[in-house]
This record gives structure tokens, sequence and C-alpha cells, in this order.
């Protein structure tokens, strides 16, 4: 590397700056964000996520595609966080898709930690936790959208056909 990436053998990229999308450019950059969902690199969408947002802090499309983006990475190593995940969920302002989202986010969280071990506990409490949402918003949803339910669906069928259980709970042993 020469140029400005590299001086003298000196790490200059802390002193470089993320260069800014312009406003026109984000029905395009969505659809590339898309795209690299669709082929499994959801870092690469959510690179693009943050591009659009820092053009427009308060694009909603550009947050629900960087929510499926960090959910997409759960599991994976270096994925970001569950919080993460929560604090993109909170900046939603149509309260279904509020509880629609983190419906996603702890149903993708449970299914992560089904390919962990001794994660069947936590996936049953996840999903059912993201039925809960996914109850919750079914009614807010709109006429011709069954998302909500057809999620519920999917959380429940996993549930027995993996045979998940709640933890069990730990009884006290009296004193002799």
């Amino acid at each position: 590397m020469t140029g400005a990436f590299r001086e003298a053998g000196r790490d200059v990229s802390e002193s470089l700056t993320l260069r800014s999308i312009s406003k026109g450019a984000i029905p395009r950059a969505l659809e590339k964000a898309e795209r690299y969902r669709l082929l499994n690199d959801p870092e690469q969408a959510e690179s693009i996520c943050l591009d659009i947002l820092a053009a427009d802090p308060d694009d909603q499309r550009a947050l629900v595609m960087l929510i499926l983006s960090i959910t997409d990475r759960f599991g994976r190593n270096g994925a970001p966080g569950l919080q993460r995940a929560r604090e993109c969920v909170a900046g939603l302002h149509d309260p279904y898709q509020r509880l629609y989202y983190t419906g996603l986010v702890h149903e993708r969280a449970a299914r992560a930690s089904l390919a962990r071990p001794m994660g069947s506990t936590f996936a049953y409490e996840g999903l059912c936790a993201a039925m809960e949402c996914y109850e919750q918003a079914s009614p807010m949803s709109p006429d011709d959208e069954n998302d909500a339910i057809l999620r519920w669906n999917a959380c429940l069928r996993t549930i027995q056909r993996d045979h998940l259980r709640p933890h069990p709970v730990d009884i006290e042993q009296p004193l002799e």
C-alpha cells in the first residue's frame, strides 16, 4: 500500500474518516444491502446500513435491514450481540414493527443457541419470548400480512420438533 494509507511503516488508518453517501443514493444502497444478505454476507449488508443511517439517521428501512443483518450473524464468532440488535429495534417508530422485530431478535438468538451444547433450554425460553412478541404484534399487523402468525407457528414447530422444554426449577432441599 502506498499514499494516504501507509506512511513509512506507520498505520494511519486511525486518522482516516468514513466517507458519506448522498441521500439520493439510499434506495440503491438498500438494494445492495439486501443482495449482500441474500448472498449470506450480512457483515457487508450491515456496513451499507450504517452508511445509510449516517446519511439519514431516521431511515426505518435501513434500520430494519440493519436488525436483520445483525441477527443473521447470531451464532457466528465475532458476531454483534443481542443488546446491539435490541438497541436498533428500539429505534423503530411503528409499534407493530417494534414488537415483531423484538420477537425476531429473540427467535434468532434462540435458534443460534440450539447449536451450542446445553443450548436447548435457552432456545426454549427465547422461542417462548419471541412467541409472546408475535402474539402481541399479530392484532396490529396490516390486514394483508400474517408474518407474526407465520413466525409464531415456526417457533412452536421448532419447540415441538426438537422436544424443547423449560429449564427445570431447582427445588430447595429442606435442612435436616
